[in-house]
């Protein structure tokens, strides 16, 4: 743990407060996938370097979709978390008691609008855990891992970034936490990075990542 006191958790939604093995988030980025083929006509074959081309300049698909092709961001969002939810992910009790028993304020900063959010966590039983969702909207125009998208979180919030800590399954968006002075954990996977503090398997592990050291 960090010397300075952790008083705000910002923590991600998709891959980190449900299982990366549910399923979900696949299915979001199939749907990511059918979008560009059914609303922008694109052919299958050029859709996948599209994709990563547009997220590695852009931070996600979706923003880049914004600069490029001018897309409806709302009708964007609307199809691709357009998923029965409850055949993927259900209420998780011991997540919720984890959560409860943390006495740092808990934000859910995502790259998701506040409508799949809200979903997710009402499925999950979790949504009281959390004091507000950081959305895309409320970064906008940018979004993680953009630095900006960071200092928007903190400034919404009120908080420092030393007395902060990010939670999320992505390194990049770990790394831009860390440079800016969060303390960092990281759910699943096993990669190793120095701008990574901690590693835990599952969000309900997080009470023992945040125990001094």
């Amino acid at each position: 743990m960090k010397s300075t006191p952790i008083t705000t958790l910002f923590i991600d939604l998709d891959d980190t407060v449900y299982p990366s093995n549910s399923g979900l988030w696949n299915t979001i980025r199939d749907r990511i996938t059918l979008y560009m083929f059914e609303r922008l006509n694109l052919s299958w074959e050029v859709i996948p370097g599209l994709r990563q081309r547009l997220f590695s300049t852009y931070g996600t698909t979706m923003r880049g979709l914004l600069m490029e092709f001018n897309i409806d961001e709302e009708d964007f969002l609307a199809f691709v978390h357009n998923v029965p939810l409850k055949e993927y992910i259900t209420p998780d009790p011991e997540l919720r008691k984890s959560l409860m028993q943390i006495p740092q304020r808990k934000i859910i900063f995502t790259n998701a609008d506040d409508k799949h959010a809200e979903r997710v966590l009402k499925v999950l039983e979790i949504r009281d855990c959390f004091e507000k969702i950081i959305d895309i909207h409320t970064i906008s125009p940018h979004c993680k891992p953009q630095e900006e998208a960071y200092k928007i979180a903190l400034k919404k919030s009120g908080a420092e970034a030393e007395n902060c800590s990010m939670i999320d399954d992505s390194v990049n968006n770990l790394t831009a936490a860390y440079n800016l002075g969060f303390y960092t954990i990281r759910v699943g996977g096993t990669e190793i990075s120095p701008t990574v503090n901690a590693s835990i398997s599952h969000l309900k592990d997080l009470p023992l990542a945040l125990k001094p050291k």
